[in-house]
């Protein structure tokens, strides 16, 4: 197995954690909420389902099937890489649309979106670029 298999499963691993922490929090106590105005949450509501299926479930499936190298470990992976790609660019035209990056100056959990889109971009590009050729 090459060390990049184990990394990519190792973050798809943590990519799935950290959802699941972000929606708990959401939901629980919500100190991830970077305002707390009713646009904002309804927009935010729209996505649990999604990032539970293609940043969770997709994550951990592809990070099993990496690690034990299993067939569907590639296809589960590029699943979440679509997925990871797909919800980065749907925040950040919301963030972008409604002047969000600006707070990262005041706000922590700004500046956790910003991490978080960035996290999704590039590992779903390096998902993408690393393991498609394996299933062409």
């Amino acid at each position: 197995m090459y060390l990049m298999t184990i990394i990519l499963a190792v973050l798809l691993i943590i990519t799935a954690l950290v959802t699941i922490y972000y929606w708990a929090d959401f939901f629980r106590t919500g100190g991830v909420h970077v305002v707390k105005e009713e646009w904002y949450i309804k927009f935010e509501k729209a996505f649990p389902i999604a990032d539970l299926w293609g940043l969770s479930a997709c994550s951990l499936l592809g990070a099993a099937g990496l690690l034990t190298e299993q067939p569907y470990g590639p296809f589960f992976s590029l699943l979440a890489a679509g997925s990871l790609i797909f919800l980065a660019l749907m925040d950040i035209t919301f963030n972008l649309e409604n002047n969000l990056y600006p707070l990262i100056a005041i706000s922590s959990q700004m500046m956790f979106e910003l991490v978080i889109n960035l996290w999704c971009l590039t590992l779903g590009i390096t998902l993408l670029v690393y393991l498609w050729p394996i299933l062409t």
